[in-house]
């Protein structure tokens, strides 16, 4: 029965529907599953399963922040009985987002959000247009281990060196991994101003935030 459950819950996930995730989310906690194998089991199962679609092209945009935000309605629904039960769910790593300063380009950078909080992440999304300071200040105080710096703009990208030159001038870099993103950001960009990676799209965002918190 639970297992039946499980599948229904991924199911809600690949066809992003919000409504019947939540719905799913609150029978499993009338059944008395326990939330964190709900996620686990259930709909993190759909998230993966979306990202292998949106890999191989049998997926777009839409579906992926569909199914992100499913994920979000049912993680939502579940939270009251964690917090009831005490558990928490196992955090990957602790990131934060933001496009850099001079730029306001935000859905790339919000759908890497949605699927890094998806899979795992606290996520901490400062938004667009934000300068090194304030960057470098959420770091500190949450005490992040990751940072996904955004760039849309050719004049923008400079930034993005900014936050990793401050990073290091405070003795921070070994400790916070930098992703870079953004259509201009190349794997030369990358070696060039010492980040840590990119990714083309969220899913790979996910993959490499993963590789390098276990690397860490």
């Amino acid at each position: 029965m639970t297992e039946e459950l499980f599948k229904k819950m991924a199911q809600s996930v690949l066809d992003g529907d919000s409504d019947a995730a939540a719905a799913l989310a609150k029978q499993a906690v009338e059944s008395g599953i326990d939330p964190l194998e709900a996620i686990n089991n259930g709909f993190v199962a759909g998230v993966n399963k979306v990202g292998e679609n949106f890999a191989c092209g049998d997926a777009f945009l839409p579906e992926l922040v569909m199914a992100g935000e499913a994920m979000k309605a049912a993680v939502a629904a579940l939270e009251p009985e964690m917090k009831k039960r005490g558990t928490q769910r196992k955090m990957l790593g602790k990131v934060v987002l933001a496009t850099v300063e001079g730029d306001i380009h935000e859905i790339g950078k919000s759908l890497v959000g949605t699927m890094l909080s998806a899979s795992g992440f606290e996520v901490f999304d400062l938004g667009v247009d934000v300068p090194a300071a304030k960057i470098i200040a959420k770091v500190q105080e949450v005490d992040a281990n990751l940072v996904g710096l955004s760039a849309l703009l050719t004049t923008t990208m400079v930034k993005q060196k900014e936050v990793i030159d401050e990073l290091d001038k405070l003795g921070l870099r070994k400790k916070v991994k930098v992703m870079v993103g953004g259509a201009p950001v190349t794997r030369d960009w990358v070696q060039k101003i010492e980040a840590d990676g990119t990714s083309e799209d969220a899913i790979g965002a996910v993959g490499l935030a993963k590789q390098l918190v276990d690397a860490a």
